[in-house]
């Protein structure tokens, strides 16, 4: 029994692959359950999901819950409809996944696995990317991003295996226009260019219009942010049907059914609701304004932002203070404690009154 007890920590390893002991994850914000508080640290839509949402969910269920004894469509086929006459492509041209983040994992492992070539993708930017390039054994090169935090696209014209761009850029919010995004594209006609448009419904412009004439275009988007299902995990990757083709291949690899039935019929709903999704959106970027207003009169510097979230740093006050003392007070915010952005603070727009109480504080703060 002491033996057990007083294992060595190599010993306590040993069932691990030697993989695995290497691997270094993803770090989600906090996710606090046993206290109350603001929370603007995890880009969480601050408005609930569409009405017919919670409609829909009660109507698949039913009274009995029947459905629940049953495997859902593993092609979704009804919400892959809706999603592509929106965006104006065909059923074959969309592929459904458990959040986007599980979208993206089957989009490294269809296009990025050749060796000697590097996949390219900013140097400062969503931190899943190296996560899985180190998951997959992908080389990579994290290209710089300009003294303005900008993604410069002539920085891409080099070899490649595969290039991903979020776009808004996480955590600047900064975003490329689809000319910029087209050079790439043209440029890199042989190897496979992944837009991550997390936060594309605040404002930027979405390259799925460029899909029908690039074959090498992958956009990934999700549900989370504009549509307020973060907690339901369903994510979408657009791209002509040979690359969505590949994507299903890994997908029936891996896991036939990663949308619930619950959360296929919550989505389709949130996507009928064009109107409120509309809505929802424009409050945000209302509020994303006067916040950035509000902050930049008590001395924080914004890089312009067109994603739900604020880039925000202040010349007199350390960001990891600032956010430590935030905590105390009730608010959560992100700071990353990385190279050139450790004076950044990441706030999501929360609701007004968030929003209002968050200036309030700061004010008291600095």
């Amino acid at each position: 029994m002491d033996n057990k007890i007083n294992r060595s920590e190599a010993d306590s390893f040993r069932f691990w692959s030697p993989e695995v002991r290497k691997l270094q994850p993803y770090q989600p914000g906090e996710q606090p359950k046993h206290q109350k508080f603001i929370k603007l640290n995890t880009n969480e839509n601050p408005y609930p999901p569409s009405p017919l949402v919670s409609i829909a969910i009660k109507q698949a269920l039913g009274t009995t819950a029947e459905i629940l004894r049953l495997y859902p469509d593993p092609d979704a086929k009804d919400l892959k409809e809706i999603i592509s006459l929106q965006h104006g492509l065909n059923s074959d041209e969309v592929f459904v996944g458990n959040g986007s983040d599980e979208v993206l994992a089957f989009i490294f492992k269809a296009f990025f696995l050749h060796p000697n070539r590097p996949i390219l993708y900013p140097d400062i930017s969503y931190s899943f990317y190296p996560v899985y390039c180190q998951f997959y054994g992908i080389e990579s090169i994290a290209i710089p991003v300009n003294k303005n935090f900008e993604i410069s696209t002539a920085d891409y014209h080099q070899e490649n295996c595969g290039i991903i761009i979020a776009n808004p850029n996480a955590p600047t919010g900064i975003a490329l226009s689809l000319n910029e995004i087209e050079s790439i594209l043209c440029s890199h006609r042989d190897s496979v260019v992944v837009i991550d448009e997390a936060y594309v419904d605040f404002g930027a412009e979405s390259s799925t219009k460029l899909i029908k004439r690039y074959d090498n275009l992958v956009v990934c988007q999700t549900t989370s942010k504009s549509r307020s299902l973060a907690g339901l995990r369903v994510g979408f990757a657009m791209a002509q049907p040979h690359l969505i083709a590949a994507l299903n291949i890994v997908k029936n690899s891996f896991n036939s059914f990663p949308v619930d039935c619950l959360a296929i019929a919550a989505a389709y709903a949130s996507f009928k609701d064009q109107r409120y999704f509309e809505k929802t959106c424009q409050s945000i970027m209302d509020e994303r304004e006067k916040l950035c207003n509000s902050m930049e009169q008590i001395g924080f510097s914004i890089l312009p932002s067109k994603a739900n979230f604020i880039f925000a740093s202040h010349e007199e006050h350390d960001a990891a203070q600032l956010a430590s003392q935030l905590k105390q007070r009730g608010i959560l915010v992100r700071h990353f404690n990385k190279p050139r952005i450790n004076n950044f603070l990441r706030i999501s727009i929360g609701s007004h009154e968030e929003n209002l109480t968050l200036i309030k504080v700061l004010k008291e703060l600095i």
